[in-house]
């Protein structure tokens, strides 16, 4: 993607720690980047006299009640039921409950619910590490990398070539297991979100080991809990048989229930690399997908449907999303910066057919049908 001449370009702070610190902030006047009157700054200026930045503590104590309602009704429903294969509806259910868990983690790390870092931290512990196994400083520290860089291959983590790649230039690098997924990712992209939260778990393991992780003593108890208390749970209550397929289904559902939370929402966007440099506002516009829906898949997606509007104010509350999309939408088309807005099967189409592109040389070289 060509550089941009825009005049605001800028990273942000290198020594941030919490996705709220973005210069998606609440203050109007500084866009982040120390420059008055930017294209941000007079959107951040709207935005704030609708007051959409303002906590909203109400619908978070209600979606925590219900979604820690459906937690614990779904452990007593697994004992209840016993030992019976209809425990993997159970397992079902659960996964979709740990995914709202892990989006409600979500909110905490950007401090939408409290303003309080201290009270994020804690809550945020408890709702990733307890509850989920899902390590809430080692989620916090990658998102904050995503928020500051999206899509740009040299600093997004998201982006970064592992199993899968995102760009032509990262398929001409690649060898090995990376090379050959890569040939076919599209076709493998959502049987490789079933290993997801595995991969959540391991990650969050080795993530003890590095700084990224602040308090490692309390997040390795609390990750250390979850795991005696998940598996001491599947193994007492069922035959090891059952609690295999139960561990298996249940990690699977929740690995492509997050999987498919996020992927719609940068997944086949423009991506940047090297130098190139793009102005706040756009370089959280143009990398991002808005996803079309109404409030039930604003519950399903714990509202990361608006994802142009989160990027750019990362601390605002989930509910005023929808909200501020029609100011964004309209203060977008002023600028003439491109506003992406796509159906929920169209986008995952978009992500899939960029996905199969980025493979085609890779299946040219190896004399695979294009």
């Amino acid at each position: 993607m060509p550089d941009s001449t825009a005049t605001d370009a800028a990273n942000p702070p290198a020594d941030l720690t919490d996705p709220a610190d973005l210069v998606g902030s609440a203050d109007p006047a500084d866009p982040g980047n120390g420059t008055r009157g930017s294209d941000f700054a007079r959107l951040a200026r709207r935005i704030t006299q609708a007051g959409l930045l303002e906590r909203r503590p109400g619908h978070y104590a209600v979606r925590s009640v219900l979604v820690g309602a459906a937690f614990a009704g779904g452990w007593a429903a697994f004992l209840t039921i016993g030992d019976s294969w209809y425990q993997l509806a159970v397992a079902v259910l659960l996964a979709a409950v740990f995914a709202q868990i892990g989006l409600l983690a979500h909110d905490l790390a950007h401090r939408q619910v409290f303003r309080s870092r201290r009270s994020s931290e804690i809550a945020g512990m408890l709702a990733g590490n307890l509850a989920i196994g899902m390590s809430y400083g080692w989620w916090m520290d990658k998102h904050t990398r995503h928020h500051a860089n999206p899509n740009h291959e040299d600093h997004d983590p998201d982006v970064s070539p592992d199993f899968l790649l995102w760009s032509r230039e990262q398929a001409a690098q690649s060898r090995g297991l990376a090379r050959f997924i890569g040939r076919r990712q599209a076709y493998l992209f959502f049987p490789l979100l079933t290993l997801e939260g595995f991969n959540l778990h391991l990650s969050s393991v080795r993530a003890l080991a590095r700084p990224v992780v602040k308090r490692r003593g309390v997040e390795a108890s609390l990750l250390a809990a979850h795991a005696i208390l998940y598996v001491g749970a599947l193994f007492t209550v069922l035959s090891p048989g059952k609690a295999v397929a139960f561990l298996l289904l249940h990690q699977a559902v929740f690995g492509v229930y997050l999987g498919c939370t996020f992927a719609p929402n940068h997944k086949g966007m423009p991506t940047l690399r090297g130098e190139d440099k793009l102005d706040f506002l756009r370089r959280q516009v143009l990398t991002s997908r808005n996803v079309r829906g109404g409030r039930m898949l604003d519950a399903v997606l714990g509202g990361l449907n608006y994802q142009i509007e989160h990027h750019l104010f990362p601390s605002m509350p989930m509910p005023n999303l929808r909200r501020a999309q029609p100011i964004v939408r309209a203060y977008c088309e002023e600028l003439g910066v491109d506003y992406l807005e796509s159906g929920i099967v169209d986008s995952y189409a978009q992500a899939l057919r960029h996905l199969h592109d980025v493979g085609a040389p890779l299946r040219a070289r190896a004399g695979a049908p294009g």
